[in-house]
């Protein structure tokens, strides 16, 4: 399908499945666990491999009371990735070859947006996150993330723009951040944004996958594999902990990262949490904060896509800090949010996490710092969920990253 038929694709979907917590929406067959048992069945990636906390991974399962239906709102959205909320109910929606559109939550699907600017595409690379400023009311501002081309490869880039009134183009683009290092990749961009409750713009950036460039995640002079902060104009806080430190970056807020795709600011406590692809069995789920190294390319969980040992890592080093919960096997995350809404009340402050590899929606439910309870959602939808987003009425809307890729809705039924 050309770029001329999907900008004047509008689709929306004629039925909606009802799905009860004993099947579909939940992906539970009739015959539904015992509450309580690890909704993770399968054998670890790593039998020899053990957690270094208690509760670090396979939490008690939950399931949702009541019923729940979910809809599929509009189609024929290419590789979607970024999904935010206008605050008129409509979505923002990137599409990875570079195209940003307007959704509306009846699905009908807008032109592309002019007045972007040139992406690589190639790969993971693409047009990526998109978030709206939080003086979004007042100046119109969203800020994007983009694999950036440049001249002998490529680099994680974030713009802002002005959304003009009529919402067809971007007005007054400036770059606010580029990855210092130019490779020539495909892959491992993370590439999340999230305003945190201090008005920063946290950024994740992975360390772009290939087995040379991993040691540039615990290199403070390098943008790889680290979770940057910058004030929303793209100059550098001064209270970042790297700050006049020789050798370092002064963007680099944490390190020791592979590839987070996501990252969100938990509701109460304004603390920021990043969601990471591992190697196979490694996959985390990190509580940020200022200084720490969390162990990339050293201290892993998991194994090698080949199936080999990761080279000289271990799952603790001295010096790095533990995932607050790690998946084996892997979910593949993608995006992520915290839950506030009426419609789930009992989901209020709990994790809500994109499951692209697992073709689900996660629910985590977060006490203290630790999971307590996973829940796996929309397992009947049989997609890559890519990235997930909560409207004013409460309910869960997602996007699938696929070439058909889908805007779903999520909501509890009547």
């Amino acid at each position: 399908m050309n770029t001329v038929t999907r900008s004047l694709l509008m689709v929306c979907a004629t039925s909606a499945l009802a799905l009860t917590t004993a099947c579909g929406a939940t992906g539970q067959a009739p015959a539904a666990p015992v509450a309580g048992e690890p909704v993770e069945t399968r054998p670890p990636n790593n039998p020899d491999q053990r957690a270094t906390l208690e509760g670090q991974t396979r939490a008690p399962g939950m399931t949702t009371q009541g019923q729940m239906t979910h809809a599929v709102i509009a189609s024929g959205l290419e590789h979607p990735w970024g999904l935010a909320a206008l605050p008129d109910g409509r979505w923002l929606v990137t599409e990875k070859p570079g195209r940003l559109r307007i959704v509306s939550d009846k699905g009908e699907i807008g032109a592309p947006i002019s007045g972007l600017p040139e992406v690589d595409a190639k790969g993971q690379g693409g047009l990526l996150d998109v978030i709206l400023s939080p003086s979004f009311a007042q100046d119109r501002l969203i800020y994007f993330s983009y694999a950036q081309p440049r001249e002998g490869g490529n680099g994680t880039a974030v713009s802002r723009a002005r959304l003009s009134d009529d919402g067809t183009k971007l007005e007054n683009l400036q770059t606010v951040f580029q990855v210092a290092q130019t490779y020539d990749g495909d892959k491992h961009y993370g590439s999340s944004l999230a305003f945190g409750p201090d008005g920063k713009l946290y950024i994740t950036i992975g360390e772009r996958s290939d087995k040379p460039k991993r040691p540039d995640a615990q290199d403070l002079g390098t943008h790889h594999g680290k979770v940057i902060r910058i004030n929303a104009d793209g100059s550098v806080p001064q209270d970042n902990p790297f700050v006049g430190r020789d050798g370092a970056l002064p963007q680099n807020f944490t390190y020791g990262h592979r590839n987070p795709q996501g990252i969100a600011i938990q509701p109460g406590t304004g603390a920021v949490w990043t969601i990471e692809h591992g190697t196979r069995g490694g996959d985390e789920l990190n509580l940020i904060k200022a200084g720490n190294n969390y162990g990339w390319p050293i201290a892993a969980y998991g194994i090698e896509y080949n199936g080999e040992a990761i080279p000289n890592a271990v799952p603790a080093v001295e010096g790095t800090v533990q995932p607050v919960y790690y998946w084996d096997p892997v979910i593949a995350p993608g995006g992520m949010t915290f839950y506030t809404g009426t419609m789930f009340p009992e989901w209020n402050g709990n994790a809500l996490i994109g499951g692209l590899g697992g073709q689900h929606l996660v629910r985590l439910v977060i006490e203290n710092d630790k999971v307590v309870g996973e829940e796996r959602l929309l397992v009947g939808l049989g997609e890559r969920i890519r990235d997930v987003a909560v409207a004013a009425d409460g309910a869960v809307w997602v996007i699938t990253d696929e070439e058909d890729g889908k805007l779903v809705r999520l909501s509890r039924k009547p």
